[in-house]
């Protein structure tokens, strides 16, 4: 890790956490996996205050605890993860995304968990649906089934998942919510580095039977309001939905799924038109939840459920289709790839061919911008023959040798290309 990181990592704690969970982050990022002990020796603060901390940063995900090294009996270890701090820097991109698919009550969601960490849903659809309600005309007001609703959609779709459940006793959530402290100082089985996944944790994406019945409730502060919002949580907390100890959280990963596939669909509207995007919008849209997020290609679809999953605003006929699939598996691009002939054919979204193409156009569009068109020219060369000598340059680009020669040495001194 890089001391550009750690600094950015400290400062994005500072201001969502404070000074105090700051120094503590900070410390595991730069020390490693400490025992509680070795952390307070070693930043001067007092137990309670750094076991605090440690439970912050384990509600947000930005801390996993591990059984100590030394074997069975040794204390817990705490590590930072510096990936899940970064992503912090993502969180309004997470919430507009939410808001995009699934208006107000799916931005709230996310934004809560966000917020949050990790919350129970029944907790969850109040919170929001109290939020909605407040923001209503008088006399209106929010059912908790529609944020239900919501919920499951956003878990259906593998927005949400189940917190991972820690060691063997299936206790869920990475850690016990924030009002408990002391709890991440306690010896722990070994928590998973990885999100969980449908295969590994049957139930990751399984929405409780919680039974919750009601609406919105607007929150009235008068001068005492502080005692009246304490008395109403205690009330909260003592009933039962059905859900008690089962947490969830944003998984990041569909996220970055879901930006990635709008990346390749935009770039074929730029490429092809309106229509083919569409058609690669519809075959990335069925095969968004069985697709791995590290797969090199999407589920291979046959073109007669292509067809029938099209929305019926397009009005595109079969024979159309047919055409647009195969423009789409002839472009140079590679978007769209062809595995069997079986239901009209079987198409798949090349993924990493795509990403790949892209990542390709961009740099030949930065080169382009800063070193002109002829360089651009050269570099596209050199990405295509991968080694060629400077004569062979000059000929291949049909570029006088003066000039390719300047053009070299200037992509050469900003390390766009390499001398061998």
């Amino acid at each position: 890790m890089t001391v550009q990181q750690t600094r950015l990592c400290g400062l994005l704690l500072r201001e969502h956490f404070g000074e105090v969970v700051e120094k503590v982050g900070t410390h595991l990022l730069r020390s490693g996996a400490q025992n509680l002990r070795t952390i307070v020796q070693e930043t001067n603060l007092s137990v309670d205050l750094v076991k605090k901390c440690l439970c912050v940063l384990v509600q947000h995900g930005a801390c996993l605890f591990t059984a100590g090294r030394k074997g069975p009996g040794s204390p817990t270890e705490y590590r930072a993860c510096c990936d899940r701090i970064l992503r912090v820097l993502r969180y309004p991109r997470y919430i507009y995304t939410a808001k995009t698919l699934y208006g107000d009550t799916g931005e709230l969601i996310i934004e809560e968990l966000l917020q949050r960490g990790h919350m129970t849903m029944s907790s969850t659809v109040k919170t929001v649906a109290d939020r909605l309600t407040q923001n209503m005309e008088e006399g209106h007001s929010l059912d908790y089934n529609k944020v239900s609703s919501t919920f499951s959609k956003l878990v259906e779709t593998h927005f949400l998942q189940r917190c991972p459940p820690v060691g063997a006793a299936g206790t869920s959530g990475s850690a016990a919510p924030a009002e408990a402290p002391a709890t991440p100082a306690a010896p722990a089985a070994a928590v998973s580095t990885a999100l969980p996944t449908p295969e590994s944790f049957p139930d990751c994406y399984t929405v409780p039977q919680v039974t919750l019945v009601g609406r919105g409730k607007r929150q009235l502060v008068p001068e005492d309001g502080e005692d009246q919002r304490n008395a109403k949580r205690a009330k909260m907390t003592s009933e039962t939905h059905g859900d008690e100890g089962i947490y969830w959280q944003v998984n990041f990963e569909r996220f970055h799924q879901h930006f990635r596939d709008q990346a390749i669909i935009s770039a074929v509207a730029n490429k092809l038109d309106q229509t083919s995007s569409e058609i690669v919008r519809t075959i990335l849209r069925m095969s968004e939840v069985t697709t791995s997020p590290t797969a090199t290609c999407t589920k291979p679809l046959s073109a007669n459920e292509i067809f029938r999953s099209l929305p019926a605003s397009y009005n595109i006929p079969r024979q159309i289709l047919d055409q647009y699939l195969t423009l789409l598996v002839d472009d140079p691009m590679e978007f769209v790839g062809k595995s069997g002939e079986s239901g009209g054919g079987m198409f798949v979204v090349n993924l990493h061919r795509a990403l790949a193409n892209l990542a390709r156009a961009t740099l030949e569009s930065i080169v382009q911008e800063r070193f002109g068109s002829r360089s651009a020219r050269i570099f596209r060369l050199l990405l295509r023959k991968r080694h060629l000598e400077q004569k062979q340059v000059e000929d291949f680009a049909m570029i006088p040798a003066k000039e390719a020669k300047d053009m070299l040495y200037s992509l050469l001194s900003h390390n766009l290309v390499q001398l061998q």
